[in-house]
């Protein structure tokens, strides 16, 4: 590995911890932008808060050349009681960094020292806005802070995520072109039948035994309508109905998610999922409906831009740490609606190995601070690269 010496890693790692003590949800990230804020005054950059209400932006420029780069972090928390007994671990019961927007949030504070502290003698010109972005959780934090201005205020050449990854060895990196995260939509389907006694279930309609039916008949969907090359889930992750123990109700509700990584298979899915409750409902006497909750797009990086992000990679870690072939998430990114916009990749950084539940949105899950030194380096040489009109000559 060539990493930048750094010396203040004690105090980013405390800065990290701090913020792994202290969650805040979505659009209520007040002390975390407060302290970012703060820190990146410090390193006398500009400035500008306000974008999505808690989101925070800083610049900084080197020379006279027009072209910009944006570097993204993501800041929330999520709603999760964190069962971890180290000395850093969450002061806010129910609330949790399980995602590492922690070490994110940290990793992109020390780019912007870094880069601050050494503008004269990195090798770049032009501007860095670092973007220090509220509610990725659910709530698409990314495209609100669009909404507020972000590329009109900040105009950028191309924007990049990183986002630490259980499961890749701390020292690797995985970069990947095209669909790297799903797009996400939420399902909610309502039954209704004929509630009755328990014990008389001839004088009515079973929502539950229709719901069951539906469950089961969801999983087919992905499995006997999309094609076998293409990818997507569909998972039922709640079923409510009923409230004694010997009354058939009259309604329940299923809900789920639907993923996957392009248009036609999303319109595919929903066309299959009404298909079937249109023909339960008529099997079984039953009245349903559907309602899809379209959220996160595909996160799909730009082909040119993903082999930058890969020699740089290389060039911080080794050829033999960049691992090219990773398989797609079905987790979602609000990263995507910034992908949509501007010409960009997002990364995965290893964490390590995952072990005693240290996975991504597990309450036992912690941010590993060996990988701050390399995230800092792969920002500040990604910046440099982008900024020198560096150009990927084709696939490695």
């Amino acid at each position: 590995m060539t990493l930048f010496d750094i010396p203040f890693l004690g105090e980013l790692a405390a800065i990290r911890r701090d913020l792994h003590a202290h969650p805040e949800l979505a659009f209520n990230e007040l002390r975390t932008a407060d302290l970012v804020a703060r820190e990146l005054s410090s390193y006398g950059l500009q400035i500008h808060r306000g974008l999505a209400r808690t989101g925070v932006v800083a610049t900084l420029r080197n020379g006279s050349g027009a072209r910009a780069i944006g570097l993204r972090a993501d800041m929330d928390a999520l709603p999760l009681l964190e069962k971890n007994d180290f000395s850093h671990r969450s002061t806010a019961p129910g609330l949790m960094h399980a995602c590492g927007h922690d070490g994110h949030t940290a990793m992109l504070l020390g780019a912007a020292r870094f880069m601050a502290e050494h503008v004269n003698e990195l090798d770049f010109d032009g501007s860095v806005h670092f973007i220090f972005q509220p509610a990725e959780e659910s709530e698409g934090g990314a495209a609100v802070m669009m909404a507020d201005g972000l590329f009109e205020k900040f105009p950028m050449d191309a924007v990049f995520g990183l986002h630490n990854w259980p499961g890749i060895p701390v020292g690797e990196m995985a970069v990947m072109p095209g669909p790297v995260m799903a797009g996400t939509c939420a399902f909610e389907i309502w039954v209704r039948g004929h509630g009755c006694h328990a014990a008389m279930p001839h004088q009515g309609v079973d929502t539950l035994v229709v719901s069951s039916q539906l469950v089961l008949a969801l999983q087919t969907v992905v499995a006997r309508n999309v094609h076998p090359c293409e990818s997507a889930v569909v998972s039922v992750t709640q079923i409510h109905g009923g409230e004694a123990w010997n009354i058939i109700p009259d309604d329940a509700v299923l809900r789920g998610t639907i993923r996957s990584f392009n248009g036609q298979t999303q319109a595919l899915v929903e066309s299959a999922v009404e298909r079937l409750c249109s023909g339960i409902g008529s099997a079984f006497g039953a009245q349903i409906s559907v309602r899809f909750d379209h959220r996160y797009p595909a996160t799909v990086n730009s082909v040119a831009e993903s082999e930058v992000c890969r020699q740089v990679a290389r060039d911080v870690l080794g050829a033999d740490k960049l691992r090219m072939d990773e398989l797609p998430s079905m987790g979602a990114e609000d990263f995507a609606y910034m992908l949509a916009e501007k010409p960009g990749c997002y990364a995965w950084l290893g964490n390590g190995p995952g072990s005693g539940g240290c996975t991504l949105h597990n309450p036992h899950y912690d941010f590993n601070d060996e990988i701050l030194p390399i995230g800092i380096s792969y920002w500040v040489r990604l910046a440099e690269a982008w900024l020198n009109g560096r150009r990927a000559e084709g696939p490695a």
